[in-house]
């Protein structure tokens, strides 16, 4: 799909506010309505994925956002051995909901990450404990960075308008 400026204009608009209007959107730059509504029919069969709303994580009990980098085991991620491992990788992972995120990685040894957030420290300690017990077998390192959903230190909240908003 070849976009064009007004289509980048659309998009970047739609990644600040996915809840304004066509109406609302065609005024803010500067095309007519029903060109903003050809241009987000065609972005959205063929470029967006999907429209989500982000919470305030904190508030619905989230307090920790984890990062974690998994090295596999060198005998199990052989040519011969990838699409099993893979396989029951995706599995497991696709039964996390808390898991919003994943795939391979390179750099820091690592050979995958994900992305997931824990109601609390507890909460993260049983789902490394269930990593550990279910896909052990398969792992040789994980190393994880926690971030505190709740403290003074998160300085930019998770959000897509910024990238618009660079633009």
């Amino acid at each position: 799909m070849k976009l064009k400026d007004v289509d980048y204009r659309v998009l970047f608009e739609l990644m600040k506010n996915a809840k304004i209007s066509d109406r609302r959107l065609a005024k803010k730059i500067g095309v007519s309505q029903p060109t903003v509504t050809r241009r987000r029919a065609r972005l959205e069969k063929e470029l967006i994925d999907g429209y989500t709303a982000i919470p305030k994580w904190e508030k619905i009990g989230y307090r920790i956002f984890a990062i974690t980098f998994v090295k596999i085991k060198p005998a199990v991620a052989s040519k011969e051995e990838y699409a099993k491992v893979r396989k029951r990788g995706l599995d497991w992972l696709m039964r996390q909901p808390n898991v919003i995120m994943a795939g391979a990685c390179r750099g820091m040894g690592m050979d995958s990450f994900n992305l997931s957030f824990h109601k609390d420290y507890s909460d993260y300690d049983d789902w490394m404990r269930e990593l550990r017990l279910e896909m052990g077998d398969l792992i040789e390192d994980v190393q994880s960075v926690l971030i505190n959903l709740r403290g003074k230190e998160l300085l930019k909240p998770l959000s897509l308008r910024y990238m618009a908003e660079g633009k």
